[in-house]
This record gives C-alpha cells, sequence and structure tokens, in this order.
C-alpha cells in the first residue's frame, strides 16, 4: 500500500493542521477551515492561526456542511491558483464557497502528473478520457494539456461553468461538458458501445443528480466500477479512482478493484496525504490506479 503526496506545489501550503481544522495558503492568502480527520492538536496557537488566517469558516449549528466565511478586509471573494509540473501549467478560479470548498484539492496533484505521464506513453494520437464528478476540472484539465479528447461528466451545471473558467484561463479548449447523473450516463455509454483509453472517478460519499437521482457510495460504487469496466479500452488504458470517505479504506477499494478489472493489472493502492509545516500527516482519502502494463 502507497502513500502518495505531491512534490510540487509553489501555489499550496498546508501550514498547520490540528483540533479538526487545517491552515492552509493557495497562492497569497490563508484559510483556515474545518478537516475531520486532523483530530490531534494543533502545533500554532490559535493567536496565531487567527493572525495569519484571511478567511476563517465557521460551519452552521445545524450542518456538518453548509457555513459561512468570515473573511479579513484584504481577502478577495474570487483569486487564481496555479499549478506548474513538467508540461502542465494549469490555472483555475478559486472561490470562498457555502460548502468550505475552494475549487481545488491539492492533493491530487499525484494524479495529474499520473494522468499527464500515462497520457503521453499512449501511442494514439487523441486518447479518450472520461472524467466522472468532475468537480470544477482540474483533471480534465491535465488531460487535455497532454493531448486527450476529454469528456468532463458533473451534475451541477454551476459547476460546469467553473470548470469552463478554468479551461479558458489555461488556455485550453474543446473540452466535452456533460451536465448528467454519472451513474445514468455510464449506463447510456455502455448500451452505446463507446470506451475510453483512460478514466477518472472522484465520486462523493453522498449526492443527487440534475433531476434528483440519489447517489449513496456504499451502494452505488460497485455498480458503476463494473459499468466503467466495460467502458474501458483493453488496451492502452489507465484508471484512477479517489475516494475521501471515512468509513472506507484502501482495501475495500482493491478488492473492487480487482473484483471488476482482474489482478493482471499495474495496480496502486493506497492514500492520499499532505504533510503540514511541522511534519504532520495529513490523509486526505484512498486512491487506487493502474494501467496497461505496455506504457
Amino acid at each position: 500500500m502507497l502513500l502518495l503526496s505531491p512534490e510540487q506545489h509553489t501555489d499550496y501550503q498546508l501550514i498547520d493542521s490540528g483540533g479538526f481544522e487545517k491552515l492552509e495558503r493557495f497562492g497569497p492568502y490563508i484559510l483556515s477551515r474545518p478537516e475531520p480527520q486532523a483530530i490531534w492538536d494543533k502545533t500554532l496557537s490559535v493567536q496565531e492561526w487567527e493572525k495569519q488566517a484571511n478567511a476563517t469558516f465557521k460551519r452552521d449549528k445545524n450542518s456538518q456542511e453548509k457555513g459561512q466565511w468570515i473573511s479579513k478586509p484584504d481577502m478577495p471573494d474570487k483569486w487564481t491558483f496555479q499549478y506548474r509540473a513538467g508540461s502542465l501549467h494549469l490555472r483555475a478560479k478559486l472561490a470562498l464557497s457555502s460548502f468550505k470548498h475552494v475549487g481545488v484539492f491539492p492533493e491530487q496533484a499525484t494524479n495529474w502528473d499520473y494522468i499527464s505521464k500515462k497520457l503521453k506513453q499512449i501511442p494514439e494520437d487523441k486518447p479518450s478520457v472520461l472524467n466522472l464528478f468532475a468537480y470544477t476540472g482540474i483533471a480534465s484539465l491535465a488531460a487535455k494539456a497532454s493531448g486527450a479528447d476529454v469528456t468532463h461528466v458533473d451534475s451541477v451545471k454551476q459547476v460546469i461553468s467553473w470548470s469552463r473558467e478554468n479551461m479558458e484561463l489555461s488556455g485550453l479548449d474543446n473540452v466535452r461538458w456533460v451536465v448528467e447523473d454519472a451513474l445514468k450516463f455510464v449506463q447510456r455509454e455502455v448500451r452505446r458501445g463507446n470506451q475510453y483509453n483512460g478514466i477518472i472517478l472522484d465520486p462523493p460519499a453522498y449526492g443527487r443528480g440534475p433531476d434528483g437521482e440519489k447517489w449513496l457510495l456504499e451502494e452505488n460504487l460497485n455498480e458503476i466500477l463494473r459499468l466503467c469496466a466495460l467502458l474501458l479500452k483493453k488496451k492502452n488504458f489507465f484508471f484512477i479512482i479517489n475516494l475521501y470517505s471515512l468509513g472506507f479504506s484502501a482495501l475495500i477499494v482493491e478488492n473492487l478493484i480487482k473484483a471488476h478489472f482482474g489482478d493482471q493489472i499495474h495496480h496502486e493502492f493506497g492514500e492520499l496525504f499532505i504533510p503540514d509545516s511541522f511534519g504532520k500527516k495529513l490523509p486526505l482519502g484512498v486512491f487506487s490506479r493502474f494501467s496497461d502494463q505496455s506504457i
């Protein structure tokens, strides 16, 4: 089992973690927001957190997810994040959302690099990539920047619009945008007989499709992986799945992947993490990824 952490981040830093919170720098701005897995003590004092943070997220009393940001006068509502690594130069709009997210998950950078590397090894003119539960699309942009024909699927129209802004900020074009329930989309793609060189899957613990379709990770993950196995090409392929759910271990993911894709694959699985400035390793989800052994 692997423990993976991004190696190249100039626009992001995890400064401190603890007390069920994390203190992070995104570009020039420092944010304080909840983090349920940071159960240890903070290293810096509460006063130091308050001094450094340009904005702090406070949960609503009756909600585990929603809340509001308390910002200092110098904190903008929107700003730009950059990621540079090798030939990748991606830009994304960041914003303070009512669900504590800002538009990018920095721990995923190790997968952005993996996507770029694998696509460059595929001996096809325009490899096809499907990104499901694609959020603001940084993985889609990593694929597009690396020569892929990208289909980006998310159930929230406003998030698709955000992704389009990120594409334009990154100087890219011609991503195929699909506003649809991910499970419905892959069911239809299987019926059509379509296949992809790469599939990226980042499902939430729960969610709703555009027509009210209900997604529950523990109920639907097995089925969507079964369908993804039918959509993945048999040669020149790669697959990535990320899960941020406290109830799912990397071993569960390993079992699911082997059940649907077999064990004759170059398979990696484990946890993603980011170390803070004091060496504490903050776990940020489990992953599995594999590719055709010829690439």
